[in-house]
């Protein structure tokens, strides 16, 4: 639906706003301030009404996932979104270790691995330990404005320059 509307209707799309958690931005919408817990807690709103129709049964608790480098602020700023979205935040893991949760505790060896998590906002790399059912983190290190969003705006970049090269025609001021 955000993409569709991103082509329909920029000026009233937000992206990225994970970026700016437990920051002091605002978007201004329709003359009212939004801040980056309130329109994270929207998503999480409809995260939570899919689930609630999915399950049959009301969805009041919840696990959140944040990068490994997220701060103290925003881990905070990513509770206060689950609970103004009506969630009971039970806990809040990083990222890497939902993904070595997903890929499996239960493996019958210690397993060092490396995970690369590459969002639409964030970048980030960690290297976990995973054994006897135990997840530790040995390293992280990431970069909260490189996302695939920025891949996205080099890319139309290029081909918009090359439009013009070809065409004449700028296609910059386009929205």
């Amino acid at each position: 639906l955000a993409k569709r509307q991103a082509v329909t209707n920029p000026d009233r799309t937000i992206r990225s706003v994970k970026r700016q958690m437990g920051s002091n931005y605002t978007e201004d919408i329709d003359g009212h301030k939004y801040t980056a817990q309130e329109l994270s807690a929207m998503i999480l709103q409809k995260l939570k009404a899919d689930a609630e129709a999915y399950l049959g049964e009301e969805v009041t608790q919840a696990v959140l996932t944040v990068p490994a480098y997220f701060s103290d602020s925003q881990r905070q700023a990513t509770k206060d979104a689950g609970r103004i979205a009506g969630l009971e935040v039970q806990r809040i893991i990083n990222e890497p270790t939902a993904a070595a949760l997903a890929y499996g505790l239960e493996k019958d060896q210690d397993h060092t691995i490396l995970v690369y998590d590459l969002g639409g906002g964030t970048f980030d790399v960690s290297i976990l330990e995973l054994g006897d059912d135990v997840v530790e983190v040995r390293a992280t290190s990431g970069n909260n404005f490189l996302g695939g969003d920025d891949f996205d705006e080099r890319i139309i970049d290029y081909m918009v320059n090359e439009f013009k090269k070809q065409t004449g025609v700028d296609l910059s001021k386009d929205k």
